[in-house]
């Protein structure tokens, strides 16, 4: 036994060493691999996700010359392909089904694309580890103030930036309202001290992404790449720094997204994959030699329908489906696949900056199955986090049926937050401009308010004096410095979320050319190298400017630390001798909001507001730091609003 001793041991060290090799491959092969960077393909999108969301599914679109004749492959633990769709009208699509356990680790991998005749194609996809927990995603609420900008018109901090020979609109003429004048996202971050020193929490800017379009593209609204900030706002890079600057601020990030339309520049409308990728595709396909006003099927903008039960399906169809202008393709997202691209590009820039919330445009218009999918869909990854939707209505009705949680008779939910209150902004315009009768002036606003009791959470919804669509306050008030203050003031004492439109803190309007789009969003004084005036420092500003700054500054900062205005309750008084008084009020603090329209000093009387508690209470006035005791009568000296709090200090 002895003579055959050295064999077996070297058979035991053989079977040994082949074990540790096979127990060493199969762990190497259960961790990721670092690989070398391959693209051989035109476009993957997304063009990356994350590890460690709820939904485990993610749906990869890839175009590439023929790849339809491509079967792909992913070698990865835990990340696994359930489905592989080829696209009906193109052979450059697919649509590839992927699904990401929850043990998968972040890392790269190789997507290979191989044909019949063993042609190889390979891409390499990374999975990212997230930043923060889905928890700390916090969107917008009542206590935010959020500042809304046009990039192209606020600041224009990197002239290099402006141009660029590869995009169909060459050039920037600041004389054009409707031109291209050079504003970026570098010059919102630079400024970023200005806007929190205004006191507002939050920065809203229009859609940055590429607007690769022939002329007007400046406004953001007809995207032609969903994953690319448009070079002439600069990169993903200068927008993350943007999120960043604000978050180091305490301040937020809210994305102006658009799931209604795109461009009719973007790349896949020359490719498209599906018949019925965007809306009445087939009459724009026999028509885009010739594609015009006249000839294309827009909108019929009859946004009731939605909720109107006796509704006809052409009407419905008519609004739904019709295109915004002639230069908006009307996406349809009853596809599947076009379903899917749009709620993963909303959760793809999500987790890419950091937001602190969507403003979703023309909320109405796509399919409402559809929007109440996407907002659940972020809702779900996301708790805490916010979306607002634009619905221009002066009917609450129709305001309050998009909140989430209303009792709507159609029993429709559409997991939306918040939606925008253009029904208060109507009412205050005519409130402070109308005569003082019975049932006009003060009483339209206090009326106003009234309709509240339809909203499912008053508080969420957003309100605003002007925006980016609409005259400037300043305009729509027929230049009344007083009256201006006087919705300002309101507006931002409600329960309520409050936006204002940037420039409104200086006065800018648009006299000359009333409701006009490329004058209301004119740029901002001092936001290019050699503008004579500057608003940022308050250089050769005129001083009525300078004064409603100040106004602007001291209100926002006020209503910054109000916790009472945040979330407390309200009480108001029907309006009399032309004065309508509101109050906000929680354990801490009290907050009466006062408009008077009295020219001459009037003495307001007390008696009727004594549920409020204050008889004998010392309270300062937000503007001046004056003190005043309430007794039986407040002497009101001038027209005006008065912001009044028990809060000293």
């Amino acid at each position: 036994m002895k003579t055959y001793t050295p064999i077996f041991l070297m058979l035991l060290l053989v079977l040994s060493v082949s074990c540790k090799e096979q127990i060493s491959t199969s762990i190497a092969s259960s961790q990721p691999k670092a690989l070398i960077n391959k693209n051989d393909i035109d476009r993957v999108e997304p063009p990356n996700w994350w590890t460690g969301f709820k939904n485990d599914s993610l749906q990869l679109l890839v175009h590439h010359q023929n790849i339809g004749s491509y079967q792909p492959s992913i070698e990865y633990p835990g990340v696994t392909i359930a489905h592989v769709s080829k696209a009906e009208k193109s052979n450059n699509y697919l649509f590839i089904d992927v699904i990401i356990s929850n043990s998968t680790k972040a890392g790269t991998f190789n997507i290979i694309f191989k044909n019949d005749d063993n042609e190889e194609l390979v891409t390499t996809y990374e999975l990212k580890a997230r930043e923060k927990s889905a928890e700390d995603f916090v969107g917008f609420n009542s206590s935010d103030a959020i500042y809304l900008i046009t990039p192209d018109r606020f600041a224009n901090a990197n002239p290099n930036n402006d141009t660029f020979d590869n995009l169909n609109e060459k050039h920037i003429d600041r004389t054009n309202d409707y031109a291209r004048h050079g504003g970026d996202l570098q010059g919102i971050t630079e400024h970023v001290n200005y806007i929190k020193d205004l006191g507002f929490t939050a920065v809203w800017p229009c859609p940055v992404l590429t607007n690769d379009m022939h002329h007007a593209s400046y406004h953001g609204y007809a995207i032609t790449d969903y994953y690319q900030v448009d070079p002439r706002f600069g990169t993903t890079e200068d927008y993350r720094k943007l999120a960043d600057e604000l978050r180091k601020n305490n301040m937020k990030l809210i994305m102006d997204q658009v799931a209604n339309h795109c461009g009719l520049e973007h790349w896949w409308m020359k490719d498209l994959p599906f018949s019925d990728w965007v809306n009445y595709q087939a009459h724009y396909e026999a028509n885009k030699a010739n594609w015009n006003n006249e000839i294309v099927k827009r909108s019929s903008h009859r946004r009731t329908v939605n909720q109107d039960g006796y509704a006809s399906k052409i009407d419905k169809q008519e609004m739904s489906d019709g295109w915004f202008v002639q230069g908006m393709p009307d996406l349809n997202q009853r596809n599947p696949f076009m379903a899917k691209y749009l709620i993963q590009n909303s959760i793809w820039w999500i987790e890419t900056l950091g937001l602190g919330g969507i403003r979703q445009d023309t909320y109405p218009y796509p399919d409402k199955d559809f929007m109440s999918d996407w907002a659940g869909a972020i809702m779900a990854e996301y708790p805490n986090f916010n979306i607002v939707g634009e619905e221009w209505s002066s009917n609450p009705l129709l305001i309050g049926y998009w909140q989430d949680g209303h009792q709507n008779a159609d029993g429709y939910d559409s997991n939306l937050r918040s939606t925008m209150d253009f029904a208060m902004q109507e009412k205050i315009i005519a409130g402070l401009k109308n005569e003082e009768t019975w049932g006009t002036g003060l009483m339209e606003i206090y009326t106003a308010l009234a309709n509240d009791f339809h909203y499912t959470r008053p508080e969420d919804i957003l309100v605003f004096p002007d925006n980016h669509d609409m005259s400037r306050i300043f305009t729509q008030l027929q230049g009344d410095i007083t009256n201006t203050k006087m919705a300002l003031s309101y507006l931002a004492v409600l329960p309520r979320t409050f936006q204002m439109y940037y420039g409104t803190e200086i006065l800018m309007n648009d006299f000359d050319k009333p409701g006009d789009h490329g004058l209301i969003r004119t740029d901002f004084p001092g936001g290019w190298e050699g503008d004579a005036v500057n608003a940022f420092t308050g250089d050769n500003l005129e001083e009525t400017k300078k004064d409603m700054q100040s106004y602007v500054s001291k209100l926002m900062n006020f209503r910054k630390n109000s916790k009472a205005i945040h979330s407390g309750k309200t009480i108001h008084f029907a309006p009399e001798d032309n004065t309508y008084v509101l109050a906000r009020f929680n354990d801490d603090e009290t907050v009466v909001h006062i408009l008077n329209k009295n020219e001459d000093t009037f003495n307001l009387n007390t008696n009727r507001f004594e549920e409020l508690g204050l008889t004998g209470k010392t309270l300062k006035n937000v503007f001046t730091g004056e003190t005043v005791i309430w007794k039986d009568s407040i002497a009101l000296k001038e027209k005006g609003a008065i912001v009044l709090t028990t809060k000293l200090k």
